[in-house]
C-alpha cells in the first residue's frame, strides 16, 4: 500500500474540517445584537445587557460579557428570558425600555408595557421579575419610557413620557413603599426648543424620551432622545441642572450621539453606565441600515467628559471613531 497516496486524502479531509470549523466559530461569534433601547447594568465584574425585542418571545432577555464586545447567555440556553409576557401587565404588545436597578439587596426593573410604566422584581439579577400587583406605577394617563434616578440623599425620582401632541419628558418622586409617583410632585422637564429635535425627515409631533440622569460633583445630567425613532435624525442630547427639577439648559452643542457623528441613522434612546474602566458610556441603537428601521441594531459609544472650569460642569461627547458593536456568542 502507498502510504502517502493514503495520507494525502486524510490530510485534505482534515484541513476542510478544520477551515469548516473555523467558518461555523466565527459565524458563531460574528452575530450582532438587535436590542433596542438599551440599557446595560454594572455588577461583580461583568455587564449585563438588555432592550426591547419586538418579537416573540415578548418580554426581556439578557447577555453578559466582561469586555463589552463580546456577549453570551448563561449556559447553553440562545435565549435567556428575565421577564416574560405573561408576568406583567396586560404584556400582549409593547414591552419596551427597561432599566434595571437594585435597591436593599433585590433588583428592579422598570420598563413600559401596553404604554403604562411598570415595575417587577426579583431575588437575582437573572430574574424571573415579577410584578408584586397587576397595576402600573402610575395609571392617571399613559407614560412610558422609564428611569429610576437615585439621589444622594436616598430620594427616587422617576424620569418618564406623557404624552400631549407630542411625547414630553416629566419628572416626579417616587415611593418605593407604595411603588407608585408622588402626584403632587410632577414636573414637565422641558419643551422643544432646538432645530435638531425636529427634524422633517420623518412627519410626526414632537418627540423627546428615553431619559437617563446621572450626577457628578453636584450637577445633574440628563440625557434623553428627539425625534420620531424612525427619522434618521433620531439623536441624543443632554441638558444640565442644579436640582432633579431643573431648570434644565440645553447643551448647545446637542446632539452629541447623531447620524452626522456615529455614521449609522436613527442613532439613539438607550443608557449611561460607568465601565469597569470607570470610564463614561453610552449603549443605544441605530437603523438596520440606510434604507430599513428594524430590527434595530444595539451600539455602545465612550464618552469623553472635559471640564468646563467657567461653567463648573463636563462637556460632553461622544468618542465618535470608538464605536463599540457588540456580538453575541452562541
Amino acid at each position: 500500500m502507498n502510504i502517502i497516496k493514503l495520507i494525502k486524502p486524510l490530510l485534505c479531509l482534515s484541513l476542510l474540517a478544520i477551515a469548516s470549523c473555523a467558518v461555523k466559530e466565527n459565524k458563531r461569534t460574528n452575530e450582532e445584537i438587535f436590542f433596542a433601547d438599551p440599557t446595560i447594568y454594572v455588577e461583580g465584574g461583568k455587564y449585563y445587557l438588555t432592550g426591547t425585542k419586538n418579537r416573540e418571545p415578548l418580554g426581556f432577555a439578557m447577555l453578559e460579557s466582561k469586555d463589552l464586545k463580546n456577549w453570551k447567555t448563561p449556559g447553553a440556553d440562545s435565549l435567556y428570558m428575565i421577564l416574560k409576557r405573561e408576568d406583567t401587565y396586560a404584556g400582549d404588545k409593547g414591552i419596551w425600555a427597561p432599566q434595571i436597578l437594585k435597591e436593599d439587596g433585590d433588583y428592579y426593573m422598570t420598563y413600559t408595557s401596553n404604554e403604562q410604566t411598570c415595575i417587577a422584581k426579583a431575588k437575582s439579577l437573572w430574574g424571573p421579575y415579577k410584578m408584586s400587583s397587576n397595576n402600573p406605577i402610575d395609571l392617571s394617563e399613559k407614560n412610558i419610557d422609564s428611569y429610576l434616578f437615585k439621589d444622594d440623599n436616598g430620594t427616587y425620582y422617576l424620569y418618564h413620557v406623557r404624552f400631549n401632541k407630542g411625547n414630553y419628558l416629566w419628572v416626579s418622586e417616587y415611593d418605593f413603599e407604595t411603588g407608585k409617583i408622588k402626584p403632587n410632585t410632577l414636573s414637565k422637564v422641558f419643551n422643544k426648543t432646538q432645530d435638531w429635535e425636529d427634524t422633517p425627515n420623518y412627519e410626526s409631533n414632537p418627540i423627546m424620551e428615553g431619559p437617563t440622569v446621572i450626577k457628578m460633583n453636584d450637577k445633574y445630567y440628563l440625557f434623553y432622545s428627539a425625534n420620531h425613532f424612525r427619522n434618521i435624525d433620531y439623536g441624543v442630547g443632554y441638558a444640565t441642572s442644579d436640582s432633579p427639577y431643573g431648570p434644565w439648559v440645553k447643551n448647545t452643542e446637542n446632539p452629541i450621539i447623531h447620524r452626522t457623528i456615529v455614521g449609522e441613522n436613527g442613532s439613539g434612546h438607550g443608557d449611561i453606565f460607568k465601565g469597569l474602566d470607570d470610564k463614561l458610556y453610552y449603549v443605544y441603537h441605530t437603523h438596520n441600515s440606510d434604507s430599513t428601521v428594524v430590527p434595530r441594531r444595539t451600539r455602545i459609544v465612550p464618552l469623553n467628559l472635559k471640564w468646563n472650569s467657567s461653567k463648573k460642569m463636563y462637556d460632553i461627547t461622544a468618542d465618535k471613531d470608538n464605536v463599540i458593536i457588540p456580538k453575541i456568542m452562541r
